[in-house]
Order: C-alpha cells, then structure tokens, then sequence
C-alpha cells in the first residue's frame, strides 16, 4: 500500500506503490484504502516509463469491465487497443483512448507488432477509471479515440496544459462525459505558477516528472496531492515539471469495486463475476486466444 500522509489545510498525499502488470510495474495510486476515489475517478495508475528490449513489450490479455469508463493516456510510447465491439486502434502521445464499459466489455493492451519488430521500445502513460452515474452503469459498451491534435493546448502564464477532458483556463476539450469532471496534462517550466479553480467538488494534481509545491507542502514525481474539498490551490515549479490535473464531481452513491468491475450494486458484480468465469463475455477479435482469469 502507498504512503498517506496529510498536509492541514493543503490536502492529502498518496505516493505511489508498484504493483506489475503484463509484464511491467505501475504505480498505483488510486484506489487506496484512505482515499477511494476523487470526484468520479476511482482508480488511477501511472504506467511506467518502462524500457523494453529484445522485441518485449506490454501484454494485458482481454479481461472484462462493467460499471465504468476508462481512458488511456500515453507521454511515450504507443498501445495497441482491441475490444469485443471490433475496435483495433493504435494511441499514441497526446491522444486519448475512452472505453465506457456500461453493461460490460471486454478489451486487450499490447504492445504493437510494429513496435515489437523495431527490437526496443519505450512506454510512459496514465490509465485511469471514472465510475459512470447509476443510471448510466448498465448503458451499451462504446469506444471512442481522440486524436492529440483534436484537444486544445494553452499557455497558462508560461506552463503548456493540453485540456484532455471538461473545460479549463478558457479551452474545452471535445471527449464526451457522463457526469461533470476535468483532466489535464500540465508541462511547468521551473518558477511557474498554475492556479487550480475549475469549481469542482474535489480535485487533485499528480506528478509524474519533476517537482511542485503548495505553500510550503513539496510534492515528487510518483505523487497525487488530493486538495480539500472547494479548494482553489496555486502549483508552483520547484524544478521543470510535468503533472496530471484531475478532478470532478462525485457520483450518486458510494460504489463498490470488485477487480476490473466497478458497480453501485455488490450483485451486479458478483453477477460479472460468475460470467467472466463461465466464458459468458464475448471474445476479442483478433485476440481471442488469451485471458486473464478472475483473481
């Protein structure tokens, strides 16, 4: 379990633990046992950077998601994404993957044939999880892939902040949401301020390179500052920084989650579970040989 600690008046910190996925180690922020989520985001894993050689690379075999929505974000690198709605789509930096499992989907995460065939590869990126609205959890499965030049950049007195998801210091980025939240990747020159007032129920900012502080709290790379609720905080660049700005407003009810599923009802995934075990999701075309069994 990551580190917790708490900063009166500034918020709270969680450092982030390693945990291995297909063959690489993340760290995992979200969900932790002191802070389960953070407006709509219930699971946040920061991926890498990991080196591949010797024609390596990710492998997350098809598994199963109901109850949520994902969304993949790369610094480097690139992941070949497959689902059992017929999607095969390569993302890249600076674009967005959005999965809504709704009533379930099952998908896969690879490292591309392409990139294997070049022998050495480079991955770097966030995935994190949003919990959809009750009304919204039993919804049909969908894909959707946002190019990178399709969401907006701004300069913020100097920081370069691509608007990734919601609307923020005056652009608003075109991916489609269920329920109000926002999400940004933020490159801070050394020096520079960024004010945080986006007038949501709670937000965050995690740093993946460099260093930050808030008043006289300083946060490293592999970190999330979890701000009070209402807050409207000022980051500053201790050194040049690059960071995820997150955050929205909570959902309808607490929400359990169980794995990859993600649901306001404990029978609807004990439900999943009983059909991820009795092979009654669909299969991944093109991908259909491998699974993840259920844990």
């Amino acid at each position: 379990m990551g580190e917790y600690l708490t900063r009166p008046g500034v918020g709270s910190i969680i450092v982030g633990r390693e945990r291995d996925i297909g063959g690489f180690s993340v760290h995992r922020i979200l969900p932790h046992v002191q802070h389960r989520h953070i407006g709509p985001y219930v699971f946040f894993d920061h991926m890498g950077p990991a080196d591949f050689a010797d024609h390596g690379g990710m492998d997350v075999r098809p598994h199963p998601h109901i109850g949520l929505a994902t969304m993949t974000y790369l610094l480097e690198g690139e992941i070949l994404h497959r689902d059992n709605l017929g999607t095969e789509q390569v993302i890249t930096p600076g674009a967005i993957n959005w999965m809504t499992a709704g009533r379930g989907i099952v998908h896969s995460e690879r490292t591309p044939p392409r990139v294997r065939e070049a022998g050495v590869s480079r991955l770097h990126g966030i995935q994190v999880w949003i919990a959809l609205p009750t009304k919204d959890e039993e919804c049909e499965p969908d894909f959707t892939h946002y190019p990178s030049e399709s969401l907006p950049v701004v300069d913020v007195d100097g920081s370069r902040v691509r608007a990734l998801v919601g609307s923020l210091y005056g652009a608003s980025s075109p991916v489609r949401t269920r329920s109000p939240l926002f999400y940004a990747d933020a490159e801070m020159p050394e020096g520079a301020s960024l004010p945080m007032t986006f007038g949501y129920e709670e937000c965050a900012a995690y740093v993946t390179s460099g260093s930050i502080s808030v008043g006289d709290t300083r946060l490293d790379a592999n970190s999330m500052l979890i701000f009070p609720p209402k807050a409207s905080p000022v980051l500053r660049a201790e050194t040049n920084a690059r960071l995820m700005l997150l955050g929205g407003d909570r959902v309808d009810g607490p929400r359990h989650i169980f794995w990859n599923f993600v649901s306001s009802s404990q029978e609807r995934i004990e439900q999943a579970k009983r059909e991820w075990q009795e092979g009654k999701f669909p299969k991944v075309p093109g991908d259909a040989d491998e699974f993840i069994p259920l844990p």
